[in-house]
C-alpha cells in the first residue's frame, strides 16, 4: 500500500508491473489525441477490455518518478466506475500535503508540465520510484503535457517508446497524433524569477486561474525538475 499525504482515496497500490503490460499504455494515453477513425484504429480495442477489469479493483494503481532533491511525481489511476480518470501529484517528504497538478479525466486539469519539464523527469536517471526506464517515464507523464513549443526530437522519441512499450501499429503516426493532439493542448509557457507558469485556462500553474497554485507552491513546482 502507498499513502500520499493530503490524498483522500481508495487504498493505493504500487503496482510497477502494470508498465510492462502493452493494453495498459493503450489506455493511459487514449486522451493524448483528438480521437477520428483513423487515429482510433490505432489504438487497440482490446485496451477497453483490460481497463474496464481495471477500474472493477478495489485498490487504485499508482506509480512514482522521482525528481531533484528529493520531491516525487506520483501518477494515480482512479478506478472508479463513475469517475474514472488519472491523477498528477507532487510531493516532498517536507510538504503537509502533495500539491495536485493535473486530473486527466472528463473534466481535465492541466496541463502540469512543459516539453524542457517532461525530458527532464523521463531523463534525470535518478534511482527509486516505478521505472527508471525513459520509455515508460516519458509515456506515464504525457497526458499531463501541454505546450505549444514542440522540440524536434518529439516524434521520433515517442515513436520509439511507442514501439518499445505497446503493441500499437504504425507508432510514428500515432507519435505525430499525440504531438499535435493531447488534452493539455498548447499552453504557452514562460519564467520570471525562476518559476515557471503557464496561460492554460484549466491550469494549476497559470496565476492568472482562481484556483491556482499559490505563489510559493507554484515556485515549488519549478524547483521540482532541473532543466
Amino acid at each position: 500500500m502507498m499513502e500520499i499525504p493530503g490524498y483522500d482515496s481508495r487504498p493505493l497500490v504500487h503496482q510497477p508491473e502494470l508498465l510492462e503490460e502493452p493494453l495498459f499504455w493503450v489506455g493511459h494515453l487514449y486522451s493524448c489525441v483528438a480521437h477520428d477513425e483513423d487515429t482510433e484504429e490505432l489504438l487497440l480495442e482490446a485496451a477497453e477490455v483490460f481497463h474496464r477489469e481495471l477500474l472493477e479493483r478495489a485498490e487504485w494503481p499508482c506509480f512514482s518518478i522521482p525528481l531533484t532533491a528529493g520531491h516525487l511525481l506520483h501518477v494515480v489511476h482512479r478506478a472508479c466506475k463513475n469517475d474514472p480518470g488519472v491523477d498528477y501529484l507532487l510531493h516532498h517528504p517536507s510538504w503537509e500535503r502533495a500539491l495536485l497538478l493535473a486530473r486527466d479525466d472528463g473534466h481535465f486539469m492541466g496541463p502540469a508540465l512543459s516539453w524542457p519539464e517532461l525530458y527532464s523527469a523521463a531523463d534525470n536517471g535518478l534511482p527509486g520510484g516505478s521505472t527508471a526506464d525513459p520509455h515508460s517515464r516519458l509515456l506515464l507523464l504525457l497526458p499531463a503535457l501541454g505546450d505549444d513549443s514542440t522540440p524536434d526530437s518529439a516524434t521520433p522519441r515517442l515513436a520509439a517508446a511507442l514501439s518499445t512499450l505497446t503493441a500499437v501499429e504504425a507508432p510514428e503516426e500515432l507519435a505525430a497524433a499525440f504531438v499535435y493532439g493531447g488534452a493539455g493542448g498548447a499552453s504557452r509557457w514562460t519564467s520570471k524569477n525562476g518559476v515557471r507558469v503557464d496561460d492554460g485556462a484549466y491550469s494549476y500553474r497559470n496565476p492568472s486561474n482562481v484556483f491556482a497554485l499559490t505563489p510559493e507552491d507554484l515556485a515549488r513546482v519549478s524547483a521540482a525538475f532541473t532543466l
